[in-house]
């Protein structure tokens, strides 16, 4: 499959591979609502970084959209750091996941 046909990841804008570790979001976590609502595919590595950067009541409140996620200064900072990786970098997320 050429690079071209591979899902964008919304957060980061990079391709995501077949093989690459991946999962889907919920925009509005499951535990705050958002069961059985809108999900986006992003590498694992971005689906860390949100989580270890917001609380689940965080994300329901005031991040539950791509736009709004890519305004915070964290993930921003993130952003434009994994941005200049390969499609297929992997890294560990520093500091602990958020509590809701």
């Amino acid at each position: 499959m050429p690079a071209a046909d591979f899902p964008i990841c919304p957060l980061c804008r990079r391709p995501i591979p077949p093989d690459v570790p991946q999962s889907q979001h919920h925009l509005i976590p499951k535990l705050r609502g958002g069961k059985g609502g809108a999900t986006v595919l992003l590498h694992q590595i971005c689906h860390n970084e949100i989580h270890a950067s917001l609380s689940e009541t965080e994300l329901a409140r005031s991040y539950n959209t791509i736009a709004a996620l890519q305004t915070h200064p964290r993930l921003a900072k993130f952003i434009a750091w994994v941005a200049k990786r390969p499609p297929e970098f992997r890294s560990k997320t520093p500091g602990r996941r958020r509590k809701a």
